[in-house]
């Protein structure tokens, strides 16, 4: 069960060149932790003090690209990637999930150098109180001694070249003693213009967008949206031409099962134009403009309905 986590860094999908606006983190994470995970003789012979670090952990809003990073940098550096996740050390027989916990860390040193990921790490490593159960408490304790404690060596006393790799959305909730182990955090924050705009070239680049296509302009409408948001907006945007051409067809007597609608002919689809994106009733974010203006609708019904129900009280009262 557990080499069914190993992953071999060749057939995971994506590298650092197809994640647009990271360029900095993406820098710091290679020359700090990946050179030194693979080449850690190149490092530690000068000094102890440029040894990989035990954690990493990513975190931000949702959609940012933690986990599609966690997948580029296993696949930059060669390093064994073992995808951890939570069913796998979740047992229903009592001091098993303490046994897989031992278990993986044994694999990951014999696959050395290895980098352990684990996604959504708040809900399986999360903060320890007094109300938690005796055996989710032991499991958090027994993956803190492999992490960085008396097991967390090599047979000839070296440490072991075995990095915990976390992306979470809710670092608060995770136990003092694991940030303390991760002394690496790289905030994934929502982008900016300019990180909107090469991650939108990276979306659109095997599209066919309309000459009178202007990218300056979905930049700026697509302000405070995460990577994610951008994605599904593309893709809604790239639709819209489809569905015309089908409809055309359609509409000219061809019937959906007749030979030579199914094989559309890209030539006679329009390319993408800005006015494919955000279409009412599309189902996806909206423009920040255009919630906070619907926002703004809601706050003045409600001001108002208080306003009329405060002058009904007053009449009542007089």
């Amino acid at each position: 069960m557990l080499c069914s986590l190993w992953v071999r860094w060749h057939v995971l999908i994506g590298c650092v060149v197809d994640i647009g606006g990271l360029d900095p983190i993406i820098e710091e994470l290679k020359e700090s932790v990946i050179y030194p995970l693979t080449l850690p003789g190149l490092f530690t012979s000068s000094s102890t003090l440029l040894s990989a670090p035990k954690g990493v952990l990513l975190y931000g809003p949702p959609g940012c690209g933690k986990t599609m990073l966690a997948r580029a940098l296993a696949r930059e550096s060669g390093a064994c990637f073992i995808n951890l996740h939570i069913s796998t050390l979740t047992e229903k027989w009592y001091g098993d999930s303490n046994k897989l916990v031992t278990a993986v860390f044994s694999l990951a040193k014999k696959l050395q150098p290895a980098i352990v990921f684990i996604d959504e790490i708040d809900a399986v490593l999360r903060s320890r109180s007094s109300t938690d159960h005796e055996a989710s408490t032991m499991v958090k304790a027994e993956f803190m001694t492999h992490w960085d404690g008396l097991l967390s060596t090599n047979s000839g006393g070296s440490a072991a070249q075995i990095m915990i790799l976390g992306a979470t959305n809710r670092i608060q909730d995770i136990d003092e003693a694991i940030l303390r182990r991760m002394p690496k955090k790289f905030s994934i924050n929502l982008p900016d213009q300019t990180q909107r705009k090469r991650i939108l070239k990276l979306i659109l680049k095997d599209t066919v967008v309309s000459p009178s296509f202007d990218l300056e302009e979905l930049v700026e409408k697509t302000a405070g949206m995460s990577g994610s948001d951008l994605t599904e907006a593309c893709r809604d945007a790239a639709m819209v031409p489809v569905r015309e051409y089908i409809k055309e067809k359609v509409s000219q007597g061809r019937k959906m099962g007749e030979p030579g609608l199914g094989s559309i002919n890209r030539e006679e689809v329009r390319g993408v134009e800005n006015r494919d994106f955000f279409r009412r009733g599309a189902g996806g974010r909206r423009p920040v403009e255009e919630e906070i203006e619907a926002f703004g609708r809601v706050v003045g019904e409600v001001e108002e309905r208080l306003g009329k129900a405060k002058r009904l009280e007053e009449e009542r009262i007089d």
